[in-house]
């Protein structure tokens, strides 16, 4: 029997990059998937990807920002064991003194809101059951914010480690262990919102999707009396310390 057979794994921003490795590498643990965001024909591919390789997925299309919608998801959904939040996004003008109201909500509303909501959703039926595994997506910008990255991201993300060690101050006591996951750069479709792209040769160098599907496979198959509160990722090459003109 696999590790995760018998676990529900609720993942946010599943359709693609990060979130749709995850799902690929949990349903290959064993768990049964339900995979949610804003666009359904994604989700499906996910699904069908899964499924043929026989695995148990199904989609649960979703935008995180709608308070209302995520509890609804939640009940239909039901029993939650592990819980992926890993929606996330930023906007191309991101600079302190470029950044507009509206840019900055947005951000607000997926980065933040958006991962609190399915959190806030779980956790009830996790205490309840005496246990349950949350995995929050940060970013190397939370732990060291950059020009690069952005006020707004940058303060969302900061703001996701914090949301962190408080699930795991309240929750501990109910079983209920949380992770966040803080990865550099990663080759994902986000890269392209930047003032100014990347180059493959750039992104070839990143951390890949697989990479972190590692990371969130490894994450939620450790036993139960364990909690990894944080983990910091980076390429080898890491232009956080390398600068960000050299290829």
């Amino acid at each position: 029997m696999q590790i995760l057979t018998g676990k529900r794994v609720w993942i946010t921003g599943g359709g693609s990059g990060i979130g749709a490795g995850a799902a690929r590498a949990l349903a290959a643990a064993g768990a049964e998937v339900v995979v949610s965001g804003r666009r359904p024909e994604p989700l499906q591919e996910v699904v069908s990807q899964i499924e043929a390789g026989g695995g148990l997925a199904r989609a649960e299309p979703l935008d995180v920002t709608d308070v209302e919608a995520v509890a609804e998801a939640a009940a239909r959904i039901g029993t939650v064991d592990i819980l992926l939040a890993n929606a996330g996004m930023n906007v191309p003008k991101r600079a302190l003194f470029d950044l507009t109201d509206e840019d900055w909500r947005t951000v607000v509303d997926v980065n933040l809101n958006g991962v609190f909501y399915p959190v806030r959703a779980v956790l009830p039926g996790m205490r309840a059951r005496g246990g349950g595994q949350v995995i929050l997506i940060s970013s190397w910008a939370g732990r060291y914010a950059g020009r690069l990255t952005g006020a707004a991201y940058n303060a969302t993300k900061r703001a996701v480690i914090a949301l962190n060690e408080t699930i795991n101050d309240e929750g501990g006591a109910h079983g209920i262990r949380s992770t966040v996951i803080m990865p550099g750069e990663v080759a994902t479709e986000i890269l392209d919102k930047r003032p100014k792209p990347p180059s493959q040769a750039e992104r070839d160098r990143m951390l890949q999707v697989a990479d972190l599907a590692a990371t969130v496979r490894f994450v939620a198959e450790m036993p139960a009396h364990a909690c990894l509160n944080e983990v910091l990722i980076s390429p080898t090459h890491n232009r956080f310390y390398r600068g960000f003109e050299e290829v």
